[in-house]
């Protein structure tokens, strides 16, 4: 048994997800460079710091995602076929996905998200405003194939992936997950996604680096998070936010940069750290109008129609199955 498992497999982690959790993190934090999956931002208090980022007036993603969806929601119900389930890939707050039902008429709606507890109590609010609306929530991890209900197989399924979470992916990640898509919604399938744009690096430096520090207060939660499930040690004021745009690779990189020469432990295992030594903890791809398509068509998937704002800071696709 190696040091990674033999540590796991003494502090009696409760359930799969931790031990996931464990694993993952023992295995990024030994790399180098040192990093960690920002797929592990998101407990109870890391959903709550992303929500009161999204209405920081540095961070323009959600509105203006949200714009876009409020002023061509008709258009984009005349491309979407009529009793179609609706799939959301990692179903978040549903205010966005509240405008395209309202705008489309969806027979059903399919929220996966890997926590079971939150899609129960999202599905719950969502049955009340649409009482006619089928709802199937499945708990599962989107990046990974999973099945959809049997009460939605002879539906048009219309996949929705907002937010921009697309850019979280690395360029090859994105398009592997686009292909699991395109196989989960299956044949005629189409797909409504979000992309962030390249822009002026003032505004993306701005956006995640506010000046009330809540991102910051959301980056460092994850070694809270590692701390409390985990038995981690790290000391939070050890440790700074810092996140920057990688001109070459279009992408906002997100830090944790150590402000020390320390060392933390975390199930056993040892990890140094010199001063100004980073934990890489997000990627945060922009892309053109182009790129994107490319990206989609590599995917097997072709764009049917894109929209933007008026300043051009966001883009929502709708791409269908290319046969």
């Amino acid at each position: 048994m190696n040091v990674h498992a033999s540590a796991l497999a003494e502090a009696h982690l409760p359930d799969e997800q931790t031990t996931a959790f464990a694993r993952e993190a023992i295995e990024d934090l030994s790399q180098q460079p040192k990093k960690l999956s920002p797929k592990y931002f998101y407990d109870a208090a890391g959903s709550e710091l992303f929500e009161a980022i999204t209405k920081l007036p540095e961070y323009y993603p959600t509105r203006t995602e949200l714009s876009i969806l409020k002023e061509r929601g008709s258009e984009i119900a005349k491309i979407i076929p009529e009793h179609a389930a609706l799939v959301e890939f990692g179903a978040g707050a549903t205010t966005k996905v509240r405008l395209l039902l309202s705008h489309c008429k969806f027979a059903a709606y399919v929220p996966v998200d890997i926590s079971g507890d939150f899609l129960a109590a999202q599905a719950n609010g969502l049955k009340r405003d649409f009482p006619s609306l089928g709802i199937y929530p499945v708990a599962a991890d989107f990046t990974t194939p999973f099945e959809l209900p049997k009460a939605v197989a002879s539906m048009p399924k219309v996949g929705f992936f907002p937010g921009s979470t697309i850019g979280n992916f690395e360029p090859h990640e994105a398009q592997a997950f686009l292909k699991s898509a395109r196989t989960i919604l299956g044949r005629g399938a189409q797909m409504i996604i979000g992309a962030d744009l390249e822009k002026d690096e003032r505004v993306l430096h701005d956006a995640y680096n506010d000046s009330a520090g809540v991102t910051a207060r959301f980056n460092l939660n994850v070694l809270v998070r590692i701390n409390r499930e985990l038995g981690g040690n790290f000391d939070l004021s050890a440790f700074t936010h810092r996140a920057i745009y990688n001109r070459e690779r279009h992408r906002i990189e997100m830090h944790l940069i150590s402000r020390k020469s320390q060392t933390v432990r975390l199930l056993g295992t040892s990890f140094s750290f010199r001063p100004g030594e980073s934990i890489h903890t997000e990627n945060s791809y922009k892309y053109s109008i182009d790129r994107f398509a490319a990206l989609a068509q590599g995917a097997g998937w072709k764009v049917r129609e894109s929209w933007t704002d008026a300043a051009k800071m966001f883009s929502v696709h709708a791409l269908e199955v290319a046969e």
